[in-house]
């Protein structure tokens, strides 16, 4: 266990929590260390009415352009304050993927062992509206899990 760390981060403040928790698995145990984000799948809502239709293509590819830089400067920030630990990490960005589907086929496909992410701790109704990608994961996955909080 931990020799393969999977830390998934959002850029929020407890995405930076999981990817401080994470650099200090690591400096223990050594650990490989991959960050990850996603970004869901672009949903525009717009479609043909009785006013017509409108090519969303480029709005669709506009909005994935801007997610994807967006990921990459999460990304970049994280691996920077990994570096600043002395980790070397490699980082992902899964386009048009639900954060805990990204999650689960990254451990899958690399060899994770060990998962470690944020929580917002959501509970009642906030979760039933919201979903929790941590609750998701730490339903089907097949290795340990840290969630931070």
């Amino acid at each position: 266990m931990f020799k393969t760390l999977l830390i998934a981060t959002d850029g929020s403040e407890l995405g930076d929590k999981a990817v401080a928790a994470g650099a200090e698995l690591a400096k223990v145990h050594g650990s490989k260390v991959l960050v990850l984000t996603s970004t869901d799948p672009v949903a525009t809502g717009i479609g043909a009415g009785g006013f017509g239709s409108i090519d969303a293509g480029p709005i669709i590819a506009q909005l994935e352009d801007d997610y994807a830089a967006g990921a990459k400067k999460l990304l970049d920030a994280a691996k920077e304050k990994l570096a600043a630990a002395g980790i070397n990490a490699e980082t992902v960005h899964v386009p048009r993927h639900r954060p805990a589907d990204a999650i689960l086929e990254a451990v899958t496909a690399r060899g994770i062992d060990t998962i470690v992410m944020g929580s917002h701790g959501r509970r009642g109704l906030g979760r039933l509206l919201l979903g929790s990608q941590a609750s998701e994961v730490l339903a089907r996955s097949s290795v340990p899990v840290l969630i931070v909080k």
